[in-house]
């Protein structure tokens, strides 16, 4: 991939991102904390599509030391158009990690298990050579959300958290607000909760969702599930539209969460917003990085 020789300055002028709290300096805000502040790069989406490494090297800036990234190619190895041994390398000089990927496995869900096994082979090369941890499957499509493709998923979750776990990285399922809907008395996520097994299937909270759609409250999750909620997605609910929100500006009580919940099981979290912005998604993390540290990164 031929990068867009566009200067950082250049391309924060484009992007709207030049704003007075996110050239604040680092030294102000917290910096001891036992996890890596994370972003899933979905936030930034559209910046992402016209220059990952300049958008990186952003988000870098504003304190995030670590990602989630999307949109693996496993039949070109690529991530973002670039090689991922390039990808890797272009991480290294930044000081960025990947921690974990949320992979296309919805696109190969009515597939030969034959086909989805050589998907997530190419999965486990790219983690593998980006230096990520976990493999996450990240939604279901719409046409799949029954109570049968659910039953049908947890036995795909079981198999790919196998072969996951053999190759030596780890496998986890991230949810949404479609697990929680009801059908005639059943839930998608009750089935998946109690149809995965938790040595081969980890899962990653989305705490906005969750506080959405949820009957059941954050707490109760991770209590009634040890050692499961190994990762965490933490973002913001607007207070009148209940859509997202930058950190801070939304009705959801993160310092009484975090400063209270079991994080046991936690190795790593993700600050996201997938839409919704005040301005823009590049103004929007710097915005959520600033409160974050702030007044959150302490209880993580």
């Amino acid at each position: 991939m031929m990068i867009n020789p566009t200067t950082r300055r250049t391309f924060l002028k484009q992007t709207g991102a030049l704003t007075a709290s996110a050239m604040l300096p680092l030294s102000i805000f917290p910096l001891k904390s036992k996890f890596k502040m994370g972003l899933q790069l979905f936030t930034i989406r559209d910046a992402m599509a016209k220059n990952p490494i300049e958008s990186i090297k952003y988000a870098r800036g504003l304190g995030y030391e670590d990602g989630e990234i999307y949109g693996y190619d496993g039949d070109n190895d690529t991530y973002y158009g670039i090689k991922s041994k390039e990808f890797k390398k272009v991480l290294e000089d930044l000081d960025f990690t990947i921690s974990s990927g949320h992979y296309d496995f919805s696109s190969q869900f009515m597939k030969p298990m034959d086909e989805l096994e050589r998907y997530v082979d190419q999965c486990i090369e790219g983690s593998h050579t980006i230096g990520s941890k976990y493999i996450t499957w990240p939604w279901l499509a719409p046409e799949y959300r029954d109570i049968e493709n659910f039953k049908l998923l947890t036995d795909k979750l079981n198999k790919i958290g196998e072969q996951v776990n053999q190759a030596g990285l780890e496998f986890a399922y991230h949810n949404h607000d479609f697990e929680f809907t009801d059908h005639n008395g059943e839930q998608g996520y009750d089935i998946i909760l109690s149809g995965t097994e938790p040595s081969l299937v980890k899962l990653q909270m989305d705490m906005y969702w969750v506080e959405h759609s949820s009957e059941k409250r954050i707490k109760q999750l991770i209590a009634e599930n040890p050692g499961r909620y190994v990762m965490w997605h933490i973002k913001d609910m607007d207070k009148v539209t209940r859509d997202y929100s930058e950190m801070g500006n939304g009705s959801i009580d993160y310092v009484s969460l975090l400063s209270s919940i079991d994080k046991d099981a936690l190795q790593y979290y993700y600050i996201e917003q997938g839409g919704n912005f005040a301005t823009n998604s590049m103004k929007s993390i710097a915005e959520s990085a600033t409160y974050f540290k702030k007044h959150l990164q302490q209880y993580l």
